[in-house]
């Protein structure tokens, strides 16, 4: 199964409780392991890594696009699956994608869908599943926008294909971890809008959140997951609405700057 035309690659930072498990999954896979480190990192990632096998190439982060970037810069093989260090190939997917660069063909990329664990379940719609990721790149014809801070994706120059395998996603396992993360989504999505020239108005600052919470319930069947998937709509409404008064604040931070 192994692939010699892939490299696994890892964008990391403090991730010593999670990084051992995401290079075992990845090992049956390639020798090839890349850790691309941010080196304000202050726990033990490096060495986990280092004794996994990984090569550990240490950059100083500026956006996870920018990240992105830097590794398919440095990648040794036509081919670079992306992981996060809180994701795991399953052995299903493991098999799949050896398969898939023997037989890639035309294509320049893989969608993969992925599942998300909530508090030890396995979420079913909501935008969580399948929540598919373009993360199997021919690391030539591949690039990220330097400019998104969060959710940054792939640009390809030909055609994708899609798998079919889960890669797994230990996603949130407490309140303080969900508020902690969409905190800082809410913020740099909010950066993301305002350089791209959007501002914010009355009129988003109510309808979006109520949006967000119908998309996210109704629309991509949120209500499979019972009274979770309507707490976890309600919880993305709000912090629909949380992206937006920080939006508005950007604005009139800048007013008053050039005021």
């Amino acid at each position: 199964m192994v692939c010699p035309n892939l490299t696994v690659a890892i964008i990391a930072r403090d991730e010593e409780a999670l990084i051992a498990a995401a290079l075992a999954s990845a090992r049956p896979l390639t020798a090839e392991l890349l850790l691309v480190l941010d080196p304000r990192t202050t726990d033990r990632t490096a060495l986990i890594a280092a004794e996994h096998g990984a090569r550990v190439d240490q950059h100083i982060f500026r956006s996870f696009g920018a990240q992105r970037n830097h590794a398919l810069t440095i990648c040794r093989t036509p081919w670079i699956l992306f992981l996060d260090a809180d994701e795991r190939i399953s052995p299903e997917l493991q098999t799949e994608l050896a398969m898939a660069l023997q037989q890639s063909g035309s294509y320049h990329g893989y969608w993969v869908p992925r599942r998300n664990r909530y508090w030890h379940h396995w979420l079913r719609g909501g935008g969580w599943y399948p929540d598919y990721q373009l993360r199997l790149l021919q690391r030539d014809h591949a690039h990220y926008s330097p400019d998104r801070l969060v959710h940054e994706f792939a640009e390809l120059d030909g055609a994708v294909g899609y798998l079919h395998e889960h890669l797994l996603h230990w996603n949130i396992n407490s309140w303080a971890e969900l508020r902690s993360k969409q905190r800082h989504y809410a913020l740099a999505e909010a950066q993301t809008l305002y350089r791209a020239g959007v501002r914010a108005s009355r009129r988003n600052l109510l309808l979006q959140p109520l949006r967000e919470v119908k998309r996210r319930f109704w629309t991509w069947h949120g209500y499979r997951d019972r009274g979770l998937g309507l707490f976890l709509a309600l919880v993305m409404g709000y912090y629909e609405w949380v992206k937006y008064v920080h939006l508005a604040g950007l604005a009139e931070a800048m007013s008053e700057r050039h005021g």
